[in-house]
């Protein structure tokens, strides 16, 4: 075990498998102890089991203010204070407009904007008190740029994306930090990977997709002091998608 982020205590939601399981570990290794939060108990139970004493579970589904407030008095509870918050959990859907119906759209924002809000909310006086503190916001290269046929998944993103520097300018000056990470095309179970894949790390990053591991060593950094005076930005992990288009 390192001590890059000793004495960090972090709840992440969606937490139990993809990159929330990936960050989890992550932190893990680095020394900090670890809240997992989910809606897949089993799934959530075991991660945590795997982990070890610096791990536990706890049922939450993001769409709840009072499961949110459970898990981080749960969080507090069993590891004393809550210095760090990963808003990870998320949904992925899409159709076009005239069949893509309101319940979907709503669905999705629940989970990906209000989700995060909620999270804040219930996190922010832990948050305060466990000064310095950081919180991380799992966007997407969609919160960027504009993805077709993905307009609830576009809208939640570029949303999260707007939360986070609000939040940030509001926390400031209560010693904690705001950050949104935007991935692009990661290998996770959401678009049917499986947890163990690899990938060629020196290959061209824009003909490949990532891996969560990737993104979990950036939100890593932000949930350190290394990232001190990182606040209210956003950060890409997406193999260069949103930087532009090669010429012919």
């Amino acid at each position: 075990m390192n001590i890059r982020l000793y004495g960090r205590v972090v709840l992440i939601s969606g937490g139990a498998s993809g990159m929330g399981a990936s960050h989890a570990r992550a932190f893990i290794a680095a020394g900090a102890a670890v809240m997992i939060g989910d809606i897949a108990d089993e799934a959530g139970r075991r991660l945590s089991a795997e982990l070890g004493e610096r791990a536990a579970y706890v049922h939450l589904d993001v769409t709840s203010a009072a499961d949110w407030e459970r898990a981080v008095a749960e969080t507090v509870r069993r590891f004393g204070e809550l210095s760090v918050l990963v808003n990870n959990a998320g949904v992925l859907d899409g159709g076009p407009l005239g069949t893509y119906t309101k319940k979907q759209w709503q669905q999705v924002i629940s989970v990906n904007l209000t989700g995060p809000f909620l999270g804040l909310s219930a996190a922010r006086d832990a948050l305060v008190a466990a000064r310095p503190s950081s919180v991380i916001n799992i966007s997407s290269a969609a919160g960027i740029q504009g993805v077709a046929g993905m307009h609830a998944y576009t809208a939640s993103k570029f949303g999260l994306r707007g939360l986070t520097k609000s939040a940030a300018l509001e926390l400031a000056p209560h010693g904690v930090r705001v950050n949104s990470v935007h991935p692009g095309g990661i290998l996770t179970p959401m678009i049917g990977a499986t947890e163990e894949v690899t990938v060629d790390r020196g290959a061209d990053t824009r003909t490949r997709l990532g891996i969560p591991q990737e993104v979990s060593s950036l939100v890593v950094f932000l949930a350190s002091t290394e990232s001190s005076y990182c606040n209210g930005a956003e950060y890409l992990v997406d193999g260069g998608m949103t930087a532009g288009v090669i010429a012919n």
